[in-house]
């Protein structure tokens, strides 16, 4: 069996007042409020993802 490599995602800043596509962008990554956290399966699609909103989020 494969061991699947996973990040864990955290919301450290507020996504108010950001563009609509990084809202959408953080609610895919599995976050919602201020401070919740999210384990993901660590592919380059995710990678992307977190890249897009580094500001926001703070990879554990």
């Amino acid at each position: 069996m494969s061991d699947k490599k996973t990040l864990t995602v955290k919301l450290v800043r507020s996504i108010a007042g950001t563009r609509e596509s990084h809202r959408a962008t953080v609610r895919g990554l599995g976050l919602r409020k201020l401070n919740s956290q999210s384990v993901l399966e660590d592919t380059p699609a995710v990678r992307g993802m977190i890249n897009k909103v580094s500001y926001l989020v703070k990879v554990l």
